[in-house]
């Protein structure tokens, strides 16, 4: 059974929204932090946006300042991603990690030594 489990991805237009959702096997309180990265095509994953679970501190990329927002519902287990004003440069796969230590500044900074990652949501924005 896969410990985190992505959906919502899609194809949008620009200016679209979407919102991604990230199933979590088991109780958030698990993890430190839990983030999302975007894969463009041709590059590597580099960090979205990142929630701590002790006080709900938030971390976002440059790019996504403004736009999106990364929230939680702990009694569902649920950590969620809401894209707004999309652009063609977020397309690509987006993964949901988790890290049992790190804080979401560490997290969110690299794609190394997570405790888990989902298997990824394609997000396509063209016109």
């Amino acid at each position: 059974q896969e410990d985190l489990v992505e959906s919502g991805g899609g194809l949008v237009q620009p200016g679209g929204s979407l919102r991604l959702s990230c199933a979590v096997n088991g109780p958030l309180s698990h993890y430190e932090s839990i983030g999302w990265f975007h894969q463009a095509p041709g590059r590597g994953r580099e960090g979205v946006a990142c929630i701590s679970h002790a006080d709900g501190g938030t971390v976002y990329a440059d790019s996504a300042k403004g736009r999106f927002a990364i929230t939680r519902d702990d009694a569902r287990n649920l950590v969620f991603l809401q894209m707004n004003d999309l652009k063609p440069e977020d397309t690509g796969v987006y993964y949901c990690t988790a890290d049992r230590i790190s804080p979401p500044e560490a997290m969110c900074s690299t794609d190394h030594d997570h405790d888990s990652w989902g298997q990824g949501t394609q997000v396509t924005v063209t016109s």
